[in-house]
């Protein structure tokens, strides 16, 4: 037979079902430690541990004096900058990993032509990658790359080098352009991105520049609710 659970996970995994199914908002104050041990029939310090745990993961904050909220979890990017996700993760002191679902050439389609400017048909580097935050996707990576500006892309290992990484090596990224808009998404990217059909999800579309050249088109997927864009414009006076 298999061992229980230990104590304090049980009590991580009902702090983090309420926190992930939406009924604990950010900023909403968890119960105490106190009533915590009571509800469970554990010790203050198990009770203590499991709050910890979670503090350091991210989802909870300790505010001295006042209680344990949860954070707003919701990763960032940049509306007017092109940053590498995985750098983004790190600097908020979270885990960064990723699967790499499909890495390959294709024949591009209408669309694809359309947006990295060439013939229909042309073969071009596509890749497919979820990215995750401490475990947790935020971000499906749909990403198309002419081949003729990157011609080593798909020699990649994108478990240690994001697309973001190779492209700004191999050409200076010059010019980006951003399309940004409210999507429902289909099972195949719902299943990906470990969410319900029903979840409202931000897509970010993608292309980028180095000198004259259009170096790619990219679908950017985000759960909503994990997911937040900013953007910031400074004038001098």
């Amino acid at each position: 037979m298999g061992r229980a659970q230990p104590l304090y996970l049980q009590i991580q995994k009902h702090l983090l079902e309420n926190i992930q199914n939406g009924t604990w908002k950010a900023h909403h104050q968890i119960p105490p430690e106190e009533q915590l041990a009571k509800d469970f029939n554990v010790s203050r310090m198990t009770a203590n541990k499991a709050i910890r745990d979670l503090v350091q993961q991210g989802y909870l904050s300790r505010q001295p004096g006042l209680g344990t909220f949860v954070t707003d979890l919701k990763s960032e990017s940049s509306l007017v900058e092109v940053h590498n996700i995985a750098e983004e993760v790190r600097e908020r002191g979270h885990l960064y990993s990723c699967n790499v679902l499909s890495s390959g050439v294709m024949e591009a389609d209408d669309e694809v032509a359309l947006r990295l400017g060439v013939r229909l048909g042309t073969q071009v580097f596509h890749t497919l990658i979820v990215h995750r935050e401490n475990g947790t996707p935020i971000q499906l990576e749909d990403r198309f790359v002419n081949p003729r500006w990157v011609p080593d892309y798909l020699s990649t290992d994108f478990t240690l080098h994001t697309p973001n990484e190779i492209l700004v090596t191999a050409c200076p990224i010059n010019d980006v352009e951003h399309v940004v808009e409210a999507v429902l998404v289909d099972e195949q990217t719902a299943l990906h991105l470990e969410i319900d059909t029903a979840r409202p999800c931000l897509c970010m579309t993608r292309r980028t520049w180095s000198g004259d050249h259009l170096i790619s088109y990219a679908r950017l997927i985000h759960p909503g609710e994990r997911y937040k864009l900013r953007s910031s414009v400074h004038r001098n006076t």
